[in-house]
């Protein structure tokens, strides 16, 4: 099973990106749909935290100093998991990982089971 991020970049400040992590098809005999799935990122320097999150029936976390910025989404169709981010600030600058839970326990933790290897997502002011 694997977890691929994409979409950073370089953007500056008030700027938009949008994320997108692709789930393979056979993802350890979870059927995406099943699966809870979080963004999370981490700053040089910092502990990894979490973003956004997004539960099997469509329900959404997000860490507050996100919220209304960022939004949290999922095809099912396509096993994707997307996160747009608006009026981008510098503090927003990390390296910006997707993660999986079968369990449905963790949320905004960062205790997820399965990871990707995370896109760069820098913000100048």
């Amino acid at each position: 099973g694997q977890l691929v991020e994409s979409g950073g970049g370089s953007v500056q400040a008030g700027g938009s990106l949008r994320l997108a992590c692709q789930v393979s098809t056979y993802f350890y005999g979870y059927r995406y749909s099943s699966l809870c799935m979080g963004w999370f990122r981490q700053a040089p320097g910092k502990e990894r935290e979490g973003v956004a999150s997004i539960g099997s029936d469509g329900s959404t976390s997000y860490v507050d100093s996100v919220e209304g910025r960022f939004t949290i989404s999922r095809d099912n169709g396509r096993r994707t998991l997307l996160l747009q981010m608006n009026s981008l600030k510098p503090e927003d600058t990390a390296m910006y990982y997707c993660a999986a839970d079968a369990a449905c326990i963790w949320r905004l933790l960062p205790k997820y089971p399965f990871w990707g290897r995370g896109t760069q997502v820098t913000v100048s002011s």
